[in-house]
């Protein structure tokens, strides 16, 4: 597999780049899920592949980049890429493997320094400033990440290298997939201004359509507005952050082990539907997951959300703030429930549900205070008990009885 390097600025980026004032990374992996299978599927390589699933109504997980030139991205409905691309093998995917890959990755990150700040199972942010003396500066310990994903797992992934995070994220989704861009801190106007208006974090589409009407299409038409404009037609914070982006001022660091701040998990159906019980059976059995995670991560939380989207691709969300954090899932499906009923959805069809816990906090801070009279109910020690078992048996080792029949019902029909 050819290995290619660039650094520089622009479409004909040059060698040499100065990387002096540039400590930050942004290492993304190049369709991570897709590149992981084809390790097993090498025949594969060079033709249109997908990750999603064959038959049901998902959305694509990951799509080589022979996929990508018929127009299939991540998160598209499974329909449509089918239609996109009819001539692509579709992989179903294996988290499991991703998993194990995606913690090997992050351990060549945290070898190389301490400040690692994941975003994503396939992509993180690294702050290699302490590094310069032990690895040499920052293009060549992001050429040596590089060439380490490489030999150790036979997957690519492209790095920007840049003053800030902001910057370096749009780096490495320039030089993508397989490469590696130096933007020096004094040429990141020059880098920027070019771009479409919608390479700013905060921009999408409602937003882009708003600056458009503006005569706004580049960062570089965005810089020249004042800021009070943009502050008067998008809202004080909106346009505030995108008038200091559009001058590549991006003041975060990279912070290390970053809390989680939700805890969710989310189905699609395989068709659509409007039966409330088994939206609510949805409902409990996401409930159980998102409980379980919480508790496997030490967590709490106190704001529990449902998402549901119509056949019509319609999203809405509700959420509601418990009186004390849980993590129960008799306590977050009961709350669930009530926000499914609330939002008047019970005989509209439904294609997708989800449930989320927010407003996380590490569980031994949390303490219970039980009302006079109230009584504890048990959930939580039986609902420890089914972790162990799920743990040592497999995860339908214990069911709640509506989830068996659940099952049942699937079997008969």
């Amino acid at each position: 597999m050819s290995r290619k390097q660039i650094t520089g600025i622009g479409p004909a980026p040059r060698t040499g780049a100065d990387d002096s004032g540039c400590p930050i990374l942004h290492v993304d992996m190049d369709a991570f899920y897709a590149s992981v299978e084809l390790l097993e599927r090498p025949e594969l390589k060079g033709r249109p592949v997908i990750v999603g699933s064959p038959a049901g109504r998902g959305v694509v997980l990951s799509a080589t980049y022979e996929a990508r030139a018929f127009g299939v991205h991540s998160a598209m409905p499974m329909s449509r890429a089918r239609r996109l691309c009819p001539q692509a093998t579709i992989i179903p995917p294996s988290h499991g493997k991703y998993a194990e890959v995606s913690k090997g990755v992050m351990e060549i990150f945290h070898a190389i320094t301490p400040l690692v700040e994941p975003i994503a199972s396939d992509e993180a942010f690294l702050d290699v400033g302490g590094a310069r003396r032990r690895l040499g500066p920052p293009a060549t310990v992001a050429a040596m990440i590089r060439e380490q994903v490489f030999e150790r797992y036979g997957i690519t992934c492209s790095v920007g290298v840049a003053s800030s995070k902001f910057i370096a994220k749009l780096a490495s989704k320039q030089c993508k997939p397989d490469g590696l861009l130096v933007v020096p801190a004094d040429e990141v106007v020059d880098f920027l201004h070019p771009l479409p208006v919608s390479a700013l974090w905060g921009v999408g589409e409602r937003t882009e359509q708003a600056l458009v009407r503006l005569g706004i299409r580049t960062v570089g038409d965005l810089a020249k507005v004042p800021p009070a404009t943009l502050q008067r037609e998008l809202g004080q914070a909106v346009g505030g952050h995108l008038a200091a982006l559009a001058w590549g001022r991006d003041e975060r660091p990279v912070t290390a082990h970053v809390p989680d701040k939700s805890i969710g998990n989310e189905e699609t159906f395989a068709t659509d539907v409007d039966d409330p019980d088994v939206i609510k059976r949805e409902l409990l059995r996401l409930s159980e997951r998102v409980a379980a995670r919480m508790r496997k991560a030490g967590h709490v939380g106190r704001t529990v959300s449902v998402k549901l989207r119509r056949a019509d691709f319609t999203t809405i969300s509700r959420s509601r703030t418990l009186r004390e954090p849980t993590d129960v899932a008799q306590v977050i499906y009961a709350t669930a429930c009530e926000l499914f009923e609330a939002a008047g959805l019970q005989r509209v069809r439904l294609r997708l549900v989800g449930v989320r816990m927010e407003n996380l906090r590490p569980a031994g801070e949390a303490t219970r205070q039980l009302s006079i009279g109230e009584k504890e109910t048990g959930w939580r020690e039986a609902e420890q008990a089914m972790d162990r078992a799920i743990q040592r048996f497999g995860p339908d080792a214990v069911l709640p009885a509506s989830l068996v029949r659940g099952k049942l019902d699937e079997i008969e029909t």
